[in-house]
């Protein structure tokens, strides 16, 4: 692993705390882009068999020394039946063409579906090594409460949008008390925002991107960013975040900007039977 900062997991397992994001990514723009991300430093990828791209994620992961990634993928909702989730478990392993996953994470919650079941899967695949830490995604404080009741594995991360415009700030405090990490999935707002004079300033002033305020802003608060890019150059300053610190001034007006505008939005049926965010 690289000297990049890391969150530690319940396992003992190191999470790295800047990730490589693949989510609307594919073809040579992902595989490009991969290989300029492991190659700049990035070990920690993110993807999801809802991503239609773990395939040409594991034709660049080849190429490079498995035990030094963590590597993230995620079940989709339609899939949280008990054999539906060793089934899509084993697929993407064979996709991503490595024997275990350093994170699976349930994508988004599905109320037709035990959660119960769908742990009692995940519980077996982490006893027999295909897992090495469990994890939801898009969960509330509530719906986490319950999962953990269900669950006889801990719960070592929560992937949900996180960012300025939507700092789920109770959300952040309870994941902090139960030892859960929160992980970012769109750090950036899908570059909504990064226009804002409240980053632009900033930036101006550090002599960095807008990207990397947001980025420094999350990772300050020991939240997991998963930053997605094609840019070379955008890949290796949004990883340039370690040795300089946000002033007081400016995390204060970033944690009070909060409007609770999310990026990604998704309805019941595509919640549970399409491809998520």
């Amino acid at each position: 692993m690289s000297s990049m900062p890391s969150r530690t997991l319940p396992s003992g397992d190191e999470l790295p705390i800047v990730g490589y994001g693949t989510w609307d990514s594919s073809g040579e723009d992902l595989r490009d882009g991969l290989r300029t991300a492991l190659d700049a430093g990035y070990t920690h990828i993110d993807t999801a068999e809802g991503y239609q791209n773990e395939d040409t994620i594991g034709e660049v992961l080849a190429e490079y020394d498995r035990d030094d990634l963590f590597l993230t993928s995620k079940v989709l909702p339609s899939n949280l039946h008990y054999e539906d989730v060793l089934e899509s478990l084993s697929a993407s392993l064979h996709r991503l063409g490595t024997d275990y996953l350093d994170l699976y994470l349930i994508h988004w919650p599905n109320p037709t579906i035990s959660l119960r079941e769908t742990f009692q899967a995940l519980e077996r695949a982490y006893d027999e090594g295909l897992i090495r830490n469990v994890g939801v995604s898009n969960f509330t404080p509530y719906q986490l409460r319950f999962a953990q009741k269900v669950a006889d594995v801990p719960i070592a991360a929560n992937q949900i949008e996180f960012h300025p415009w939507y700092f789920q700030e109770d959300h952040l405090e309870f994941c902090d008390e139960h030892d859960i990490v929160v992980e970012a999935s769109a750090p950036l707002a899908r570059a909504e925002f990064l226009d804002d004079p409240l980053v632009t300033e900033p930036a101006d002033a550090y002599g960095v991107s807008p990207a990397q305020i947001v980025l420094k802003w999350a990772v300050e608060k020991g939240v997991v960013v998963l930053p997605k890019s094609s840019d070379p150059d955008h890949i290796e300053s949004n990883i340039d975040l370690f040795d300089w610190d946000l002033d007081a001034d400016t995390v204060a007006r970033l944690d009070g900007v909060d409007r609770m505008e999310n990026v990604y939005m998704i309805d019941l049926d595509d919640e549970i039977y399409g491809i998520p965010s």
